[in-house]
């Protein structure tokens, strides 16, 4: 099938030759495309949707094969989530809880252990009422109900979220794993040690419990002391090591205690060097050997994991270990192996492979999954592939038989070798009737998911079959053969009708008509015609409308399109035509034309037609972000006007209505050249050329002269009887007081700039009436300023005037307020002073209260800026007055803006006076800065502005920081940026120590804008390791 935009220029070809009056049944049919070819499946390959009789390629692909039944849902079969039979439970992953499920599991599997758990006292579960959910409060009963439902859950997992909420463990943040152990196992044992039962309080110890001595021997009189010490684990360490043996040997061996580790010897009765070593007395049933993979780094001051290989023994010998006890039973068979998968210390992955003491077979658990070994024998598998890829690999020793070797096992569990007996009950744990009854109610409760699961798959499974059925039905009575009835139906609609994935909602056609309320010739790509028996039946199952059919072709849409095309092609020669007939001088009579119209008529033309083209497109017709527009002729009609409101000859009229007084702007044009324009722009504003401009703007005009007339008198007159102020010239300071005259007069600095901005483009600028004196006055009427404070930077605002300007001024202006500096000199018979007063007098009251709040702010700031300038053996690492080179682009655009220009620099600060001397203009926003602003600026006796921005010297930083921010928060922002580890910061600020790290920067003094001085101890590279480590103090 032709491409779209054929098919919509050949819908439309017949306008060349017909008129919109001469419209007839078969042109309708042409412009909506009805008799096009319906497309055939396997020749087309995806929808024409220029076509409205092509069905093909919307989604009916699926449908009309062989059906797979697992499409019509996205259920998964309940059965997979079912424990597999002779496999053991598996532990949901919460996040980062992997390690919590390796320790559960193996004790789990400790069959003494969980025997005992099962005799705890449990009031809560034998009370328990089964119509509700049973939830465990104390460790004890969190355990005792996750090892049943281990032993008899029909589920292939089970969630241990209730057990690790009440331990407090954050379930997104993976914890060190040999802590956990120890710290669940003391929790633990202090809960069993509130038990009744003897045998259960001391069930911890009996278990997991040995005993070795700290023998020490002093070197000087040979007297040895013993320390007796319990261990619920031998932690060994495993660097420089190849096999547990070794591990074993190193932790036993002899150690040297001299220098400043000398030991106290109470025979000899003071500090002696001495040997101590570690005297293995008792062993625990299950003996746990911590492997210590995870070792401090200094370097970093991080952890960092060892992948040392380790050989260790399936069967441990610990007799030669052993000191004491000779009876006691020393031989170990391996029953489980703690993983970590990772080369991280603070990240990757825990499994653990535990032995069944029943049957003897190994087994992997991995969360959720659980995996049988083959051959009862124990397999790390990939476990061992996992290694640090930045360096180089170390190959696998080989080990011997009865031994395995691991580079990730981080915990290995023995349990004592026992004599084979014949009584069941020490190897067969029943789980309590009061713990089974909870456990079946789970298991029900998993039943009943289940059934509904399936429940629901068979649901779906049925409503796609009857749709395959429906669709097969339909799909083929969908074409409408030619001569017979047809209706229109939405192809969005048909493609979610075929799309099982989306409910299916009823028909709504209501966006594809026109504004005569039939179909919209321009929405034949979005609608597709079909039978009116398919149709029919669509409507029945689906409800909607409303329903379009052969009678809402619509004739008016049509004819208005015809006329708009034809149009079109004629515009390219009237546009000839009206251009040489502008070119003749119109013979008297004519009618006014707004010459940026006429200019751009041929585009204002086109895009009217456009808009006539579209106008009875319904509002809801309009598609999300309909951007410019190109017609089926190809004419892009978007762009080429700056407003794209503009209508023909609108700037003719004026704001009253009337023909406007700019007769530059217009031009009179021919009667048929208006003739010809009116075709195009019929609502267009018409004027003839006896038409008079309009009255009021000629009015208005010359009042506007008049009042710029007085303006410039003026501002002449006033310039003249104050040409040294307007020229800055001649112009008193407080730093030296003028010689002849004991008093001058202030006013806003504000008001002279306003009155110099009407002095120099007196037309363009407001007269100035009101000297506004109060903005330097506090509410009770009194001065805000001392003599001292204006000479020593707060002068910014105001202006001082000579008394006879202040005369000129007062004639001129609206005082509110007179303000006036007195100077008084008082001679003594040894010196003469010179004493200032201000009228109206200082409020005191005011003034303190402005210094008062002038302070706060320097200690209670967010987001202020200070300097942090690192220093070498007192002295600042760069020159004084040295920008810094690497400072941004922002701040160098700053320190430019203070720079001076040249001439004949484009700078629009400067003007030019009409005494050809080049003057700085008067910044507006002074406007905004009253009394109680704080100082930032400084006024030179010129009256030219000097810049206080902070110059940054090399080595020195930014950086942003707020009033209640600690000195230790301050100091991690200065470890980023300068590389120095906080405590190796040594911060001052002008000569004063910054030390305490918990005070804040407004307590300490540390102000906006301040240079704090850094002195580094040594320098640190890796300061990005020690970060975590300090936030953490």
């Amino acid at each position: 099938m032709a491409p779209r935009v054929k098919l919509e220029k050949a819908a439309w070809l017949w306008v060349e030759t017909v008129k919109p009056e001469d419209i007839k049944q078969e042109h309708i049919e042409l412009a909506y495309r009805i008799n096009i070819p319906t497309c055939k499946r396997g020749i087309c390959r995806r929808n024409c949707k220029g076509n409205p009789n092509c069905l093909v390629g919307i989604g009916e692909q699926v449908w009309l094969g062989e059906i797979d039944e697992n499409t019509f849902h996205n259920i998964d079969d309940p059965n997979s989530e079912r424990r597999e039979k002779n496999i053991f439970v598996g532990l949901t992953n919460l996040g980062a809880t992997c390690y919590v499920n390796t320790f559960l599991q193996v004790w789990f599997h400790n069959l003494e252990l969980r025997r005992s758990l099962y005799l705890c006292q449990n009031s809560r579960a034998q009370e328990h009422n089964i119509d509700s959910d049973y939830e465990p409060q104390s460790i004890c009963e969190h355990l005792q109900y996750l090892f049943a439902l281990l032993q008899n859950s029909n589920r292939k997992y089970i969630d241990p979220s209730g057990l690790v909420k009440a331990l407090g463990l954050d379930t997104g943040q993976q914890q060190d794993a040999q802590e956990f152990s120890n710290l669940f196992l003391s929790l633990l044992e202090e809960t069993l040690s509130k038990e009744k039962n003897p045998n259960l309080q001391n069930l911890i110890q009996q278990q997991f419990c040995g005993q070795f001595f700290y023998v020490t021997i002093c070197n000087q009189c040979g007297r040895s002391s013993t320390l007796p010490s319990r261990f619920y684990e031998l932690e060994l360490n495993i660097q420089g090591h190849k096999n547990l043996t070794e591990c074993i040997t190193e932790f036993l061996k002899e150690e040297k205690l001299d220098g400043e580790n000398r030991y106290f010897c109470e025979n000899c009765q003071s500090k002696q060097s001495a040997t101590r070593r570690i005297r293995l007395h008792s062993l625990p049933p299950t003996l746990n050997l911590q492997l210590m993979r995870f070792v401090f780094d200094r370097q970093t001051g991080l952890k960092k994991k060892l992948s040392t290989f380790i050989n260790f023994p399936e069967q441990l010998d610990m007799e030669p270990f052993l000191e004491g006890k000779l009876d006691q039973r020393s031989v170990y068979e391996l029953s489980a192996v703690l993983i970590h998968r990772g080369i991280s210390a603070y990240s990757g992955h825990y499994i653990a492979h535990v032995k069944d003491a029943l049957t003897g077979d190994w087994y992997k658990f991995n969360d959720e999954e659980i995996e049988k070994m083959e051959g009862k024998k124990l397999q790390l598998g990939i476990e061992e592939d996992i290694a640090d890829t930045g360096k180089t690999l170390s190959r696998k020793p080989k080990c011997s038989k009865g031994y395995h070797c691991s580079r990730n096992a981080y915990m290995l569990v023995y349990k004592v070798q026992e004599e084979k007996s014949s009584d069941l009950s020490r190897t067969n744990v029943k789980v309590p009737p009061f713990l089974q009854k909870l456990v079946d109610q789970d298991n029900h409760k998993f039943e009943e998911w289940c059934m509904e699961m399936a429940n629901m798959r068979k649901q779906s499974v049925d409503k796609g079959r009857a749709k395959h059925e429906e669709v097969k039905e339909l799909y083929d009575l969908l074409p409408a053969k030619d001569g017979e009835p047809y209706e229109f139906i939405p192809l969005d609609w048909l493609k979610k009708w075929l799309d099982d994935s989306t409910a299916t909602k009823e028909i709504d056609s209501s966006a594809f008509l026109c504004s005569h309320g039939k179909l919209h010739p321009d929405k034949m790509g979005e609608i597709k015609r079909v039978s009116l028996q398919a149709a029919k039946l669509l409507y029945e199952r689906y409800g909607g409308g409303p329903r379009l059919d052969g009678s809402s072709l619509c004739r008016d849409c049509v004819s208005e399109r015809c006329r708009v095309l034809r149009l079109k092609k004629q515009l390219d020669e009237d546009y000839k035509e009206i251009s040489n007939l502008v070119k003749c001088t119109p013979s008297g009579e004519g009618y006014w034309v707004d010459k940026a119209s006429l200019r751009s008529w041929r585009q204002l033309a086109l895009e009217q037609l456009e808009e006539d083209e579209h106008e009875t497109k319904h509002s809801n017709g309009h598609t999300n972000g309909q951007g410019p527009h190109t017609n089926e002729f190809g004419l892009d009609v978007s762009g080429g006007v700056e407003d794209e409101t503009k209508t023909f000859n609108e700037d003719i009229i004026c704001s009253h209505g009337g023909l406007s007084i700019l007769e530059t702007e217009r031009k009179l044009v021919s009667n048929e050249v208006w003739t010809k324009l009116r075709e195009y722009f019929p609502k267009a504003p018409e004027f003839t050329h006896i038409q008079e401009p309009c009255r009021q703007c000629l009015t208005l005009e010359q009042e506007e002269k008049d009042n710029e007339a007085v303006s410039k008198m003026m501002a002449l007159d006033q310039k003249n009887q104050l040409l040294n102020l307007f020229h800055e010239k001649n112009r008193p300071t407080l730093n030296k007081w003028p010689q002849g005259t004991d008093r001058l007069y202030i006013v806003p600095l504000f008001f002279v700039e306003e009155w110099r901005k009407f002095i120099r483009r007196p037309t363009k600028s407001s007269p100035v009436s009101n000297v506004g004196n109060s903005l330097l006055l506090c509410p009770h009427g009194g001065f805000m300023f001392t003599y001292d404070s204006l000479i020593n930077g707060e002068a910014q605002h105001i202006a001082l005037l000579w008394p006879n300007e202040w005369e000129v001024i007062s004639r001129l202006f609206i005082v509110d307020k007179p303000i006036a500096i007195h100077c008084v000199r008082q001679t003594t018979q040894d010196s003469s002073t010179m004493q200032y007063t201000t009228q109206p007098d200082l409020c005191w009251e005011c003034r303190e209260s402005f210094l008062f709040q002038q302070q706060r702010d320097l200690r209670e700031y967010t987001q202020a800026t200070v300097y942090v300038r690192k220093v070498i053996e007192d002295k600042i690492t760069a020159k004084d007055g040295a920008p810094d080179l690497n400072a941004c682009s922002s701040e160098a655009e700053e320190e430019k803006e203070e720079l001076p220009k040249v001439d004949g620099e484009k700078d629009p600060d400067f003007s030019q006076s009409q005494d050809g001397a080049k003057r700085i203009k008067l910044n507006d926003s002074s406007a905004a800065s009253v009394a109680a602003s704080s100082v930032t600026s400084m006024i030179k006796p010129g009256g030219i502005r000097r810049s206080t921005r902070h110059r940054k010297l090399r080595g020195e930083k930014a950086l942003i920081v707020s009033a209640n921010q600690t000195l230790k928060e301050l100091k991690i922002q200065i470890m980023h940026a300068f590389s120095v580890a906080p405590f190796d910061q040594n911060l001052s600020i002008d000569g004063r120590s910054l030390t305490d790290d918990s005070a804040t920067l407004g307590s300490l003094g540390v102000i906006p804008e301040c240079i704090i001085c850094l002195k580094a101890d040594e320098p640190v590279t890796d300061y990005a390791a020690i970060d975590d480590a300090y936030q953490g103090k």
